[in-house]
């Protein structure tokens, strides 16, 4: 793997992060009903401008990875948690450990703002992205379910 850097986007990066959604649309995945690459960009500053959420990204020459991150409830059981709503790489540079990188930085920005935990959704068809997350031995899986409103 070449030299990359894992940090936090900035105002400039906007555009390649709302680019990257791309390689969440990509089959198995597929856009959002209502995607629009405007409001992404609009909420990319958004979530990139509060204190409870990060958008990281990896970089070497250009944005090769991006993962979100937002703490959202306090749960009476679990305490607060960090939700990972988006986690993608390159697909040309997927198993070269830039996801662990991506990862590993969200459970950072996570610990150091309190939280106890960190979740993820992944659809059933992403079998690859579930080898990876398996191997991180998760604490627990779950099954989600999920309507557009």
């Amino acid at each position: 793997m070449t030299d990359v850097e894992i940090r936090t986007a900035q105002e400039d990066d906007v555009p390649a992060v709302v680019a990257a959604y791309e390689w969440l649309f990509a089959p198995p995945g597929s856009p959002p009903p209502s995607w629009n690459p405007e409001i992404a960009a609009d909420r990319v500053r958004h979530a990139i401008a509060s204190d409870d959420s990060t958008v990281l990204i990896a970089v070497d020459s250009e944005v090769v990875g991006l993962c979100t991150a937002y703490l959202d409830i306090l749960s009476v059981r679990f305490g607060r948690r960090c939700w990972v709503e988006d986690l993608a790489t390159h697909p040309d540079r997927r198993s070269q450990g830039l996801g662990t990188l991506l990862l590993d930085a969200a459970c950072s920005f996570a610990r150091t703002r309190g939280a106890t935990h960190i979740e993820l959704d992944s659809g059933d068809a992403r079998v690859r992205a579930h080898r990876f997350y398996e191997a991180r031995t998760p604490s627990w899986t779950a099954r989600s379910f999920g309507w557009v409103l």
